[in-house]
């Protein structure tokens, strides 16, 4: 049976926001279990081009993903919301095996259960290639950023 996650939907502009920061707080610790915790059991994903049901899936796609991303530090910012639906824009930065640096920049369109836990998640991502004296992205953000846009490029 699924737990509950505050805050609950209808979203306001503050719950909203603590939402999107939360979701950025988890995924910095790529702690893939910890992670999936926020989805419903049968939670539907669409991450780029690979389509995912279900939270063991979700699971096993992030412990793929942060194997892959080395170093994966992430930024969300609210975008919109309205009822139970929050649209995020996000960047994260992140270097592979061989060492080459990515800045992958994203939207994120998300729906939630009445239990507060996500249901929904369709998320479009690009992805340019950096140099490493070319990030910004250092971690988690500290609680003195928490709300505070970051530049496009």
């Amino acid at each position: 049976m699924d737990s509950s996650r505050p805050p609950f939907p209808p979203f306001t502009k503050q719950s909203a926001a603590q939402k999107v920061q939360a979701a950025e707080d988890a995924w910095n610790t790529r702690d893939p279990a910890t992670v999936a915790l926020a989805y419903t059991e049968d939670s539907v994903w669409r991450n780029r081009g690979t389509f995912l049901e279900g939270r063991e899936a979700i699971e096993e796609f992030l412990t793929g993903k942060w194997r892959r991303e080395l170093d994966y530090a992430l930024r969300k910012e609210l975008w919109a919301f309205d009822g139970n639906r929050i649209a995020v824009r996000f960047q994260y930065e992140c270097h592979d095996a061989d060492g080459q640096w990515w800045r992958s920049y994203g939207n994120e369109l998300w729906e939630f259960s009445e239990n507060g836990l996500m249901h929904r998640r369709e998320a479009s991502i690009n992805d340019v290639r950096i140099e490493e004296s070319e990030r910004r992205v250092f971690g988690p953000r500290p609680k003195s950023e928490h709300g505070i846009p970051f530049p496009i490029r």
